[in-house]
């Protein structure tokens, strides 16, 4: 019989756009707020917005060739291609068939995923079982979204926090004792009404009146996020670390979602988790929805934060509702 093989990141990689938002530039359309006002809100300083020509697909295209050349590997070799957005660009054909042709992946099974904010930790799931039936296998996981395109800008509650980006991971197997260690997915249906685009799918479908409600923007209830955060994310992070057999003290690096730095504080204090390393860049790239982990995890690995045989814990939660958490012990090539 064979045996299950380790699986484990291979590479990152992540692409934001050139064009930065500050909070001063910021204020200048959304109304009734202040850069100081942003800042301590959420700790985020500046984002980046997709130029006009750019779209989901051209910033998962640039994340995922920087992933596959960190990993050594090329496009060709790739056999499974998972794109995770709730930004895509158009609901038909999946953003992942686009991303395939852009880096010529032609051997590569390519499909979407949207599971918002927790969708880079569910497309690591995917991937670590797709690896564990075929250990030869190579999956890419990429996690883009373009948010400035469906921000409502006199909506401060929402406007302010999001940014464009796209982070990708190499994924395949790995020698013992390095690989995911474990994962854990919950999603509240119950939940659903929190965060949502009306507009634009099958129950509501696109029409003028749709576009003069501004039914296509994006809302979220922000107090209720918050509630569902800290009462939803810290349990799912300790029945992780406890079935793994690791305490919060044994994480040496945590990579949240990139919500709110403000409410990440408070997360991390609730989940014990104050000794390790949070990785955050939403100080200068805002919210980047289901990018966001995959960006700071980026970030963090080319900066050479991350040493062999480290523990790190990748959370990711957001509409749905749902969380994804992701234990892994880091491989460094």
């Amino acid at each position: 019989m064979q045996s299950v093989p380790r699986v484990g990141i291979l590479g990152t990689g992540s692409y934001v756009p050139d064009l930065e938002v500050t909070n001063d530039n910021l204020v200048e359309r959304v109304t009734d707020t202040t850069s100081e006002w942003i800042t301590r809100k959420t700790l985020i300083e500046a984002r980046r917005f997709a130029a006009p020509d750019e779209a989901t697909s051209d910033l998962a295209v640039k994340a995922a060739v920087a992933a596959l050349d960190r990993a050594g590997i090329s496009a060709e070799r790739v056999d499974y291609l998972i794109v995770s957005t709730s930004t895509g660009d158009s609901p038909q054909p999946p953003t992942a068939s686009l991303v395939q042709h852009a880096i010529g992946a032609y051997r590569a099974a390519a499909f979407d995923i949207n599971v918002v904010c927790a969708g880079f930790v569910f497309g690591l799931a995917l991937a670590n079982s797709l690896v564990a039936t075929r250990p030869d296998a190579v999956v890419l996981v990429v996690a883009a979204d373009v948010y400035s395109r469906i921000l409502d800008f006199d909506d401060r509650r929402t406007a302010i926090l999001f940014g464009d980006g796209a982070g990708a991971a190499v994924v395949g197997a790995v020698p013992a004792p390095y690989g995911l260690v474990d994962l854990e997915l919950v999603t509240r249906g119950d939940a659903h009404e929190l965060i949502h685009v009306k507009a634009g799918g099958s129950r509501l479908p696109a029409s003028a009146e749709t576009v003069a409600d501004g039914d296509h923007f994006f809302r979220m209830n922000g107090r209720g996020v918050r509630d569902f955060v800290m009462a939803g994310v810290p349990p799912v992070l300790a029945d992780l670390l406890k079935r793994a057999g690791f305490t919060a003290e044994d994480v040496k690096h945590f990579v949240p979602h990139q919500a709110n730095g403000v409410m990440i504080e408070e997360l991390v204090e609730a989940a014990g988790l104050g000794s390790a390393r949070t990785h955050l860049v939403l100080d200068r790239y805002g919210n980047t929805g289901s990018a966001s982990a995959a960006i700071a995890l980026d970030v963090a690995a080319r900066s050479g934060e991350l040493h062999d045989e480290e523990l790190v814990l990748i959370a990711g939660f957001g509409g749905g509702m749902s969380v994804g958490a992701a234990l892994l012990r880091w491989y460094e090539r």
